[in-house]
């Protein structure tokens, strides 16, 4: 065989690219969908303490919420998320909306703070976690607010990402939407696969502390 150093530069480029491809570090899609929810447990806004684990054998949805974002507003002010709590917890769904913004960031609320949005809100969460030094934000790499996860009956997380495929602060682009959440409910309760297991969320940064 007659050496070309120009195809013998073209395979170490690509035997180079195939080594950085396979030393690449997994996404959270290969972390967490289809793999078994961790565990948490935390305080809720009613001072309850509120674990994973007692929920077992649920569907259960965790929704990262931060009241001033102008992306969780757009689904509080026009009622869509509220509309969403009420509809699924009727099914016998666990909605746990949780607050992992830390004291002095965007975003943090007291207890009795929260209680009072929920109230003025005509919210319908099961439960507000005060997730404020970041535990189960971080457990489940929360980036955006809002964010959404469900956690099947088995305990395995089934969809993890944004709430659906409009990703702006417009209350208007609500209208027309295609709803991630609904999909994945509602496919997983039919028995069928999640049509889109992971999505990219949208909206403002989880505030963390760290």
């Amino acid at each position: 065989m007659v050496w070309n150093p120009q195809l013998s530069r073209l395979s170490c480029l690509l035997a180079s690219f195939l080594v950085s491809v396979a030393v690449l570090p997994a996404t959270a899609q290969d972390l967490r969908v289809g793999a078994a929810a961790p565990d948490f447990t935390a305080t809720d806004s009613n001072g309850k303490s509120e674990s994973l684990d007692q929920f077992h054998g649920k569907y259960v949805v965790l929704e990262w919420h931060n009241q001033g974002c102008p992306y969780t507003r757009k689904h509080y002010v026009s009622g869509n998320m509220q509309s969403l709590q009420k509809e699924w917890t009727a099914k016998g769904v666990v909605w746990l909306t949780v607050i992992s913004s830390a004291p002095g960031e965007q975003g943090y609320v007291t207890a009795t703070e929260e209680n009072s949005y929920l109230s003025k809100m005509h919210a319908a969460p099961t439960a507000v976690l005060m997730d404020s030094n970041g535990k189960v934000g971080h457990l489940y790499s929360a980036k955006t607010t809002p964010q959404m996860v469900v956690i099947d009956t088995a305990g395995k997380v089934i969809y993890d990402g944004a709430i659906d495929d409009r990703p702006t602060p417009d209350v208007e682009d609500i209208k027309g939407a295609k709803n991630y959440l609904n999909e994945a409910l509602s496919a997983s309760m039919a028995g069928k696969p999640v049509p889109t297991p992971y999505t990219r969320p949208y909206g403002c940064s989880v505030k963390y502390a760290d």
